[in-house]
């Protein structure tokens, strides 16, 4: 996730920010703007609902920023509303049947891959999950949240986390091996 000097330097710049530094704000989306776009992207799959996302992500930080009590969880907290913010789009999605073509994308491949062919396979089958499913992929692989974290992120029990995060690796595994025999 962070090194200690960028969580240190984080921490410093939300406690200024609850102080009123619109300076130090700024900041703080320098850091964290490019991986909270990533996160929306690789969920929604969707640039401009990606950059919605961290919008209203941003506005609804600084609105609430003053109510955080432990600043070391900020990157937690900054993550989950980025993910209810990603929830909410899906699901707004679904209620227009507007889904992704490319969750549809299921190309055939040899039995034997190069290994960048075995990364392009990967990333398909990612793409095929269910966003929330991928969200949990991202916030454990691209991200590096803890099961801890991600249980606070997603507001779900630890145990669920580890349960869907073992059933998602091992879907994926198959899907993989599957794309290659294909």
């Amino acid at each position: 996730m962070q090194n200690r000097q960028e969580q240190l330097r984080t921490e410093l710049l939300v406690i200024e920010c609850q102080r009123g530094d619109a300076n130090a704000f700024g900041e703080l989306v320098g850091i964290w703007q490019k991986r909270l776009w990533g996160y929306a992207y690789r969920v929604t799959c969707c640039e401009a609902a990606a950059w919605d996302i961290v919008q209203e992500t941003w506005c609804s930080a600084i609105r609430q920023l003053g109510k955080l009590k432990d600043v070391s969880a900020f990157p937690c907290w900054l993550f989950r509303i980025a993910n209810n913010k990603c929830v909410d789009w899906v699901r707004q999605q679904h209620r227009q049947s507007r889904l992704d073509q490319n969750l549809q994308a299921n190309p055939q491949r040899r039995a034997t891959q190069p290994p960048q062919e075995q990364a392009d396979a990967l990333q398909r089958a990612i793409a095929r999950l269910e966003p929330e499913r991928r969200a949990l992929i991202m916030l454990r692989y691209s991200e590096g949240f803890n099961m801890r974290q991600i249980a606070s992120i997603l507001d779900i029990p630890e145990g669920t986390v580890k349960s869907r995060l073992h059933r998602t690796v091992t879907e994926l595994r198959q899907s993989v091996e599957r794309d290659s025999n294909e």
